[in-house]
């Protein structure tokens, strides 16, 4: 399956998207600065999908691909912890019922954490979430 191929295909159906392509990768620009990037990597080990500076690596392309346009809808938001200005940590969230619910985290090893915490949530409004 050509991945970035299906990710173009689907992306035809939202004139209103931008995205960069590469021979390995393609990112979803965000409309605002209310959203993130959605990116997909292709390697030699499978993909990597990044939700600014999140990321999850998938060996199957289906799963890959769902992850991708979870992170372009409604039903995701991410959670970026800054400490300072820096930004230290990212939790993606998924909707259920009227409650948002952590899926997954990433984050940094080495914070500046003498620094003043502050929360962002940051949510792409392509898709709307069935």
């Amino acid at each position: 399956m050509d991945v970035i191929a299906e990710i173009k295909a689907r992306l035809a159906k939202y004139p209103e998207a931008r995205f960069a392509e590469t021979p390995g990768s393609i990112e979803v620009l965000p409309r605002d600065d209310t959203g993130f990037p959605v990116t997909m990597n292709i390697t030699a080990a499978g993909y990597t999908v990044h939700f600014s500076g999140w990321n999850e690596d998938f060996k199957s392309p289906e799963e890959a691909l769902d992850c991708f346009a979870f992170g372009l809808s409604t039903g995701c938001r991410l959670r970026v912890v800054y400490r300072g200005a820096m930004q230290t940590k990212w939790t993606v969230e998924g909707k259920q019922d009227d409650a948002w619910v952590a899926d997954s985290e990433t984050g940094l090893i080495f914070v500046p954490f003498w620094r003043p915490q502050r929360i962002v949530y940051l949510q792409n409004r392509l898709v709307l979430a069935t």
